[in-house]
């Protein structure tokens, strides 16, 4: 991403431009933006969620596509070889993803919603939903390893459509049942889970592919590099921001209509969101990772699949149902936290020793 990415070099905030600099306000705007539209407008909210196949909504696939294709678009396919061979950031990626995650969101969840059993129940479905698209964008503004991120996101990928399901079971059945907890039901196909990974992930991942394969083969690298990407970099801003206002116009009145049943549900996402993060830098620095795929590790293990989650709880239990709001709550704490940490993982980046930068 070349004008939405932060400086390799710390100290030089002040350089950037003014979309840029102010990114967080940027996207608070959005946030304050589609909630107020959600409101004001009447049957927006309506009109908007008429607007796709099945349960996936169209404006928000095309926010995330677009957001998408130019950090994909960045990636050094040639590269991704260097990453594979790496087993130590592997495993922990897998770890921190399918095994940390989903047992601490089912943890925080009965310990903050133990009364609440339909919020419990969504926000333990986020937990299962591993960041495959936004995860993205924050780790190039925090200046981590594109093609780590790359891999990393293809693994979640994979795991998610063999996993998500068995999880699900195992997180609302068995588990509560064995600790002698209410239990909940989640009927979901690995073709379902399958064709929301192939849309949100596949689609700009083959684009970013072609596009770098074919401009360089016609053009050049220096060409590709220093004259294309500047060109398309802006997009991933855009569509992220797009992404937002469509999002929160979507869910705006149940929103601002609940907002004692919006800050029950925050109180848990926050604590994951920290935990998790903290979690995988802190790994990542333990097991030698360099700053650039540490904080990769971190923010690919924060980072949830919002709007796979969503999707299922919607189609699952229902618009209205608690557990779909659970699923929209996520994204509303999710985007202002996890903009928070890329300026800390900048501010962390003096606890690890310096090497050879990963990128060239």
């Amino acid at each position: 991403m070349a004008s939405t990415a932060l400086p390799r070099t710390p100290g030089v905030i002040g350089a950037l431009s003014v979309l840029d600099r102010f990114l967080p306000g940027w996207i608070l705007a959005a946030m304050a933006a589609g909630l107020l539209l959600g409101r004001t407008v009447p049957g927006l909210d309506a009109a908007l969620d008429a607007v796709k196949v099945g349960e996936i909504s169209l404006p928000i696939a095309l926010g995330l596509l677009l957001m998408m294709y130019p950090v994909l678009a960045r990636v050094r396919y040639d590269r991704l070889g260097t990453v594979t061979g790496d087993r130590r950031m592997l495993l922990s990626s897998l770890l921190l993803n399918w095994v940390a995650g989903p047992a601490l969101m089912f943890a925080l969840a009965w310990i903050f919603l133990p009364d609440l059993p339909e919020y419990r129940t969504g926000l333990i479905i986020v937990g299962l939903a591993r960041c495959i698209a936004m995860v993205l964008i924050w780790n190039d503004l925090a200046c981590g390893d594109r093609e780590a991120a790359a891999v990393l996101v293809a693994l979640n990928s994979l795991f998610q459509v063999v996993a998500f399901g068995a999880l699900g079971w195992f997180y609302l059945r068995v588990l509560p049942g064995l600790l002698g907890l209410a239990q909940a039901e989640l009927q979901v196909s690995a073709w379902d889970i399958a064709r929301y990974v192939l849309i949100f992930l596949g689609v700009p991942l083959l684009a970013g592919y072609l596009s770098r394969r074919l401009g360089e083969r016609s053009k050049g690298r220096d060409w590709y590099e220093q004259r294309y990407l500047p060109k398309v970099g802006p997009l991933a801003l855009y569509g992220l921001l797009f992404t937002i206002v469509v999002l929160f116009a979507l869910q705006g009145h149940t929103i601002t209509s609940r907002p004692g049943d919006v800050a029950r549900i925050a109180l848990p996402l926050l604590a994951y969101f920290a935990l998790m993060w903290g979690g995988g830098l802190l790994l990542g620095r333990v097991i030698g990772l360099p700053y650039e795929r540490a904080t990769t590790l971190a923010f690919t293990a924060a980072g949830n699949n919002f709007e796979l989650a969503i999707a299922v709880a919607v189609g699952v239990f229902g618009v209205a149902s608690g557990q779909a709001l659970a699923g929209v709550v996520g994204p509303l704490i999710e985007v202002p936290v996890l903009v928070g940490l890329v300026y800390v993982s900048l501010a962390a980046r003096r606890l690890f020793p310096v090497k050879e930068p990963v990128h060239a």
